[in-house]
């Protein structure tokens, strides 16, 4: 799916995830990743049980800043050893990144995730868990209203095209959730729940009472 609305005239570019991936045969790079932090749920629980609050909160602090931390790690080691094209003359990132670079994101290609304001479809995880068999790799299951299990735990795609950039969807219409539906084999009221925080209206079925 893509922007359909944004209020700022006809020349403001209208964008949708796969706009940044290329077709079928040409010289393009996209990834998937899964991130997990294993033990840090027990360790807090046995803290919080001892009483000790703030080594609770500390320790699920850690493991999420850690999660992020390795997929960040991952993403610049795809970037530069696996596809290549960071540290090279021609890169457009020459040179070794310093970590204020990374975040204010100074280097090619994004790394949306499901429920990111440019990916809000949860149920895109299940494609992610098929295709890299996470749960037997890993350990790690979705739950079923596509929660990551444990908790500290992140996934999504590495996308390299130089123009990628990360947007907000905003509102969508009827002819594109109907059309999504189609293309995922899914039923209309299906797609509905799943993108029910952009719907630009009100679904049919819940005005039936």
């Amino acid at each position: 799916v893509s922007t359909q609305s944004t209020g700022t005239g006809d020349s403001e570019v209208y964008v949708g995830t796969a706009d940044f991936i290329g077709p079928p045969g040409s010289q393009d790079h996209v990834g998937f990743f899964s991130c997990s932090v294993f033990g840090s749920v027990a360790m807090a629980t046995q803290h919080q049980a001892d009483g000790d609050d703030y080594n609770s909160l500390l320790v699920k602090s850690l493991a999420d800043r850690l999660v992020e931390a390795l997929a960040e790690h991952l993403h610049s080691r795809i970037r530069r050893e696996i596809w290549g094209y960071e540290d090279t003359p021609t890169g457009i990132n020459p040179g070794n990144l310093l970590p204020g670079d990374l975040h204010s994101l100074k280097y090619q290609g994004t790394r949306p995730a499901p429920g990111y304001p440019s990916l809000p479809d949860h149920t895109l995880k299940d494609v992610l868990w098929d295709l890299l068999h996470v749960q037997e790799n890993t350990g790690s299951v979705l739950t079923d209203s596509y929660a990551m299990e444990p908790p500290p735990s992140v996934c999504g795609m590495y996308i390299a095209h130089p123009d990628s950039f990360y947007f907000n969807l905003g509102q969508i219409a009827t002819d594109q959730v109907e059309d999504y539906a189609s293309r995922k084999g899914l039923g209309v009221s299906e797609v509905e729940d799943a993108l029910e925080t952009v719907l630009g209206y009100e679904p049919t079925t819940r005005l039936v009472t």
